[in-house]
C-alpha cells in the first residue's frame, strides 16, 4: 500500500526533497528559537517560585526594592522608607546580582 502511495506521488510530480526540506526547517527553526526560549521562561517562573519576603527584586520597570508581601499573583514591593509599591508577579526579577537582574529584564 505504501509503495502505491509513492508510486503515485512520483507519477504526479511530487518532489520530495520539498518536504524533507521543509521537515529540516522546522527542525531548526526548533531548536534555535523556540526551546531556548522556553528553557528561559522556565527559568525565570522558577526564580519567580523562590521568592519570598525580603528578597531583592528589579521590576521590568527598573525599580529596585524589596519584597515585603507576597500574594496570589502580586509582589508588595517597599522601594524606600514607607514607601511600597504592588507590582504583577509577571513583571517581577530577582536581584540578588543587580546586573543580572537587568539582563533578565531586557530579554
Amino acid at each position: 500500500m505504501l509503495n502505491t502511495i509513492i508510486l503515485q506521488a512520483a507519477q504526479q510530480g511530487l518532489d520530495w526533497s520539498f518536504f524533507v526540506m521543509m521537515i529540516l526547517i522546522i527542525a531548526i527553526f526548533y531548536f534555535l528559537f523556540i526551546r531556548p526560549q522556553q528553557k528561559r521562561q522556565k527559568k525565570i517562573q522558577e526564580e519567580r517560585s523562590k521568592l519570598e519576603k525580603g528578597s531583592q527584586v528589579i521590576t521590568q520597570g527598573g525599580i529596585y526594592g524589596k519584597v515585603r508581601e507576597v500574594k496570589e499573583n502580586v509582589f508588595v514591593i517597599e522601594i524606600t522608607d514607607n514607601v511600597k509599591i504592588t507590582v504583577d508577579k509577571n513583571c517581577v526579577y530577582p536581584a540578588s546580582d543587580p546586573q543580572a537582574a537587568i539582563e533578565n529584564a531586557q530579554k
